[in-house]
């Protein structure tokens, strides 16, 4: 049985920040960019007990704590330390899936500590224990790490005793561990996705494996098998090592709100130029654009089109935008002007994605599809 390893960085920026700056240790912080539309990237404990949180608006973390301290991001600075991190990874394992600068699944199966005078090697929970006091040692800095047979179990395990936390779930307890979980802890559901549950009367892992799967694919289409799996404790996604980029994509949070037809075609021209950038610098090939809309209200869509050639260029890109700008135009409308959108858009993103290009029907498997759309992610707007 595979041994996985997730090892998560406690308030990664902020305790960053707080490290090198003791003036700002035990103060609440919040780390981003102090402007109108500015956003939380990490908050500090101190804090998160006002109610900050990462993504967040900069404006409501001041409201709910007037005392935060808002502090610049110096992200050459975190990726230093993520390298330090990797290579204490690397004294264990070589089968190591980075997720973002601090946290990483390790595939400890078969691993560095199995030698000829010690066959077994050390138990997975022991090199977990080791990694965190080896990180602190070297950064000054705290993790936390969940142990389990599958990533999975071991993402939530490591969020279970934050901060400086430790837990291992047992194959012979996951299930027991997986009843009493709340859905909002399980992956991949998030906030709107728990409230159509919570009106389908499931509340808990147990309530959601008594939810047959004809139902869950029939309300959450192809992530209705993976929560199905989930609730049975199954999760076979490998470690992948060797890292493949899904997607090159990026977004603007506007000044002000757009609701001038004008305005967002511009914007989206620009956008697209920025895409196209990124695409040339990552020499990335995909068929699907994802067009990304946030409304004055927050609430988020997503629309996506798939082609049958490789996206590249402008002349690619932009009609293709255009069209599914258009359709969620037609489908928001709420009055017959024709200049302005009936609701503000604060933020647009664009994001081109699916590498392998358009499968055969029934080629591919419907659970990795899901969680390849699950896993698509959008860069921020370069500053």
């Amino acid at each position: 049985m595979n041994k996985i390893i997730h090892v998560d960085m406690d308030q990664f920026f902020a305790a960053v920040e707080q490290r090198d700056n003791p003036e700002l240790r035990g103060k609440p912080i919040a780390v981003g960019h102090d402007a109108e539309r500015g956003v939380v990237s990490t908050a500090s404990y101190e804090a998160r007990r006002f109610g900050v949180h990462s993504a967040q608006s900069i404006q409501m973390a001041k409201r709910l704590c007037p005392q935060l301290i808002i502090v610049e991001p110096h992200f050459q600075k975190y990726k230093e330390v993520s390298a330090q991190l990797h290579e204490i990874f690397h004294d264990y394992t070589d089968l190591i899936e980075p997720i973002s600068l601090d946290e990483a699944f390790l595939d400890v199966t078969e691993n560095k500590t199995m030698v000829s005078t010690n066959p077994q090697g050390m138990l997975a929970m022991d090199i977990a224990r080791e990694i965190k006091q080896r990180i602190r040692a070297t950064t000054g800095l705290t993790a936390s790490a969940g142990v389990s047979y599958c990533k999975f179990l071991a993402k939530i395990a490591s969020d279970w005793r934050k901060p400086d936390g430790l837990t291992v779930i047992h194959p012979d307890r996951a299930l027991d561990f997986i009843d009493q979980l709340k859905v909002e802890k399980i992956w991949g559901v998030g906030q709107k996705t728990a409230e159509k549950m919570h009106r389908m009367g499931i509340f808990t892992g147990l309530d959601l494996r008594r939810t047959a799967l004809s139902r869950l694919t029939q309300e959450f289409g192809k992530m209705g098998q993976v929560f199905y799996d989930f609730a049975r404790g199954v999760d076979n996604r490998p470690v992948i090592s060797e890292w493949e980029r899904k997607s090159v994509s990026c977004e603007q949070t506007f000044e002000s709100d757009l609701s001038e037809h004008a305005a967002i075609t511009i914007h989206l021209y620009h956008i697209v130029l920025e895409l196209v950038r990124r695409i040339e610098k990552n020499d990335f090939e995909g068929r699907t654009l994802t067009l990304k809309v946030k409304f004055q209200d927050f609430q988020q869509i997503t629309r996506s089109m798939t082609v049958d050639h490789i996206l590249r260029t402008k002349d690619e890109i932009l009609p293709l935008a255009k069209q599914l700008m258009q359709g969620v135009e037609s489908s928001d409308s709420q009055d017959d002007s024709a200049d302005h959108h009936s609701r503000p858009i604060r933020l647009l993103g664009l994001g081109v994605s699916n590498p392998g290009g358009p499968a055969p029907s029934g080629s591919l498997d419907s659970r990795q599809q899901a969680w390849t759309e699950l896993e698509l992610e959008f860069e921020p707007w370069p500053s």
